[in-house]
């Protein structure tokens, strides 16, 4: 089905919400904070995603409740991020977050049995914490190096355990069963490294504040153009979330989706 720009957009912009709102959308791809994403060719995948929510009224009304968090609180702290950090702080901030997601997506390939993209996500990791100051310069981007952004999540759906229902966490957003039983690893990697329990929760707190600074303008553009967010983001998130377990081949029309 053809598609106008504006609604490849603003799926494209539900997919990065969805994918990363925060740290643990975990991420869903985990953050790896927000990466740019490209509008899915939907002509292709609309017929292969299944869209399993049975608990679409529990999820409607747990996403009004994060609405209106984010609404509250998020969003403002993050503008005011935004307006009073320069942007190349931001950068190094974003890098540096950037960099520890990168480690875990090295664990997830080496699970998945991916040599090739572990040894360039071996390469990227080395780079930037050698030579890019534990990761507040991304040389290895600048380089060439290729990201290979991998939660638990996409490796449990690589080893084939199915995604199961569509469910929205209570501030975390946007998850199937699969994704929800991955969050402890993929929420506890970003601060394993650190003992210290303040600077921790300190840590988690600029990350997501970070990374809802770097969604303030896909944000903005979805509300302009989704009549019902929730269904918009649901639909966004489950495509996308097939899209990634499948290194972006999703299987074809009739397929039984991972």
């Amino acid at each position: 089905m053809n598609r106008s720009p504006s609604t490849l957009a603003a799926l494209a912009t539900a997919a990065v919400l969805c994918t990363a709102w925060l740290p643990v959308g975990a991420q869903t791809a985990p953050l790896p904070l927000a990466q740019p994403a490209s509008a899915p060719d939907t002509s292709a995948d609309d017929a292969a995603v299944v869209v399993n929510d049975p608990f679409e009224g529990f999820n409607r009304s747990v996403f009004s409740f994060n609405e209106a968090v984010d609404a509250a609180v998020l969003k403002p702290v993050a503008t005011g991020y935004r307006n009073a950090v320069p942007e190349i702080v931001r950068g190094w901030v974003s890098n540096f977050f950037g960099n520890i997601g990168d480690v875990w997506s090295l664990v997830n390939l080496a699970l998945q049995g991916k040599p090739r993209q572990a040894y360039d996500m071996t390469v990227r990791v080395t780079t930037n914490t050698v030579l890019g100051l534990g990761g507040i310069l991304d040389i290895a981007t600048e380089a060439g190096l290729e990201r290979h952004s991998e939660d638990f999540g996409q490796t449990l759906g690589w080893w084939g355990v199915p995604s199961g229902p569509f469910l929205v966490l209570p501030l975390l957003g946007p998850s199937q069963i699969r994704e929800t039983a991955a969050l402890p690893l993929d929420m506890g990697w970003d601060s394993s490294f650190v003992q210290h329990d303040p600077t921790r929760y300190s840590l988690l707190v600029l990350e997501v504040i970070d990374t809802r600074a770097s969604l303030l303008t896909a944000t903005g553009l979805l509300d302009t153009v989704a009549l019902d967010k929730y269904s918009f983001v649901r639909d966004a998130y489950v495509q996308r979330r097939q899209s990634l377990v499948y290194d972006g081949n999703p299987p074809e029309s009739g397929a039984q989706p991972r």
